[in-house]
């Protein structure tokens, strides 16, 4: 009874005579910010988990905090020339001269940021078309779906690397003539297996009921198809950089770049127009050569990590700290 008198007692108090221990407002917590913090520990989790992932996250983090600060610590300017030509490693220039004199160590510092700039930003933009083509293909159907299909069968067949070359050579030599030829040659494939996807998702039972509650196309596209996609759309990503990394580097070489930049193609191309491999200049060709196969390395170790994740018959062996989440929710 004294319970009830109590209660009666504070309901009849104004709101400023209430006391300290009834709180007006309750906190809530941020439904958005809970899961944005679950996903983030998840994603960390995984990258820690599997030992490849692990392994080729490392280099690339590597790779990027060079490509962010070499340009801070090389020690010359990667294009002034001197007359020490064609010297090797020493102790005043580490990885030795080319055959004008400059550096080579601080060419490959400001060589790193450009090649890894442009490899990851023309990844990225192949792989944004591949995802917003191949989603919208196959949620849509009809119509839509026979234009962009055609369109993609016909940039499916065309032999990417030689129209890049012929492209190049009509277009303006520079980095961003290169990203834009790469990018039209290289998004159908990724955007054809993303369309596969897309028609076996359309019709399934959250699909359908976002479509009953109301939901507009784009957010069921993107909000609801497109998360059940991004495993493959991860591992798409990380395949492209890999062959952007070295399309790049192929066109640089070749001379359809642009040779007064820095960076790791214009080393090999310059290295090659010098004929270091027949004068024995092996710290000229090198070192840019083993940054490309270490960071291609790289990225085929997180895109079998990936793989290994995703489907579990592809784990030869799997730590005890793979989270619970992965092991039930892993994408087929």
């Amino acid at each position: 009874m004294s319970l009830g008198k109590d209660l009666k007692h504070v309901a009849t108090l104004e709101p400023e005579t209430i006391p300290s221990t009834f709180p007006k407002k309750f906190p809530r917590r941020d439904s958005r910010l809970v899961r944005l913090g679950e996903s983030l520990r998840l994603v960390w989790r995984t990258l820690t988990s599997n030992r490849k992932v692990a392994i080729g996250s490392s280099i690339v983090a590597f790779f990027l905090l060079v490509a962010i600060f070499g340009p801070l610590l090389a020690p010359y300017d990667p294009t002034a020339t001197s007359k020490l030509s064609e010297t090797p490693p020493s102790a005043a220039h580490w990885l030795g001269t080319t055959a004008t004199g400059q550096d080579i160590f601080s060419q490959l510092l400001y060589g790193t940021r450009s090649s890894v700039f442009w490899g990851f930003l023309t990844g990225l933009l192949v792989t944004l078309v591949s995802v917003v083509v191949g989603l919208v293909s196959g949620y849509f159907g009809g119509i839509i779906d026979e234009i962009l299909s055609l369109v993609t069968n016909v940039f499916l067949v065309i032999p990417a690397l030689p129209l890049a070359i012929v492209a190049v050579g009509y277009f303006p030599k520079g980095p961003l003539t290169i990203a834009l030829v790469i990018i039209l040659t290289n998004w159908s494939f990724n955007a054809r297996l993303l369309r596969a996807q897309t028609l076996s998702m359309r019709s399934r039972e959250f699909v359908t009921a976002a479509r009953a509650s109301g939901e507009s196309v784009w957010r069921i596209i993107f909000f609801e198809i497109f998360p059940n996609e991004i495993g493959i759309v991860a591992a798409a990503f990380v395949s492209t950089v890999i062959f952007v990394l070295l399309a790049w580097t192929a066109l640089e070489f070749l001379g359809l770049g642009d040779i007064n930049t820095v960076s790791w193609g214009s080393m090999l191309y310059w290295a090659q127009q010098s004929d270091s491999i027949f004068s024995g200049l092996w710290w000229w060709f090198a070192p840019p050569g083993c940054c490309i196969a270490l960071l291609g390395a790289a990225l085929a170790l997180i895109n079998f990590g990936i793989d290994e994740i995703a489907d579990p018959r592809l784990r030869s062996e799997i730590s005890e700290h793979v989270p619970k989440e992965l092991k039930e929710k892993a994408v087929t």
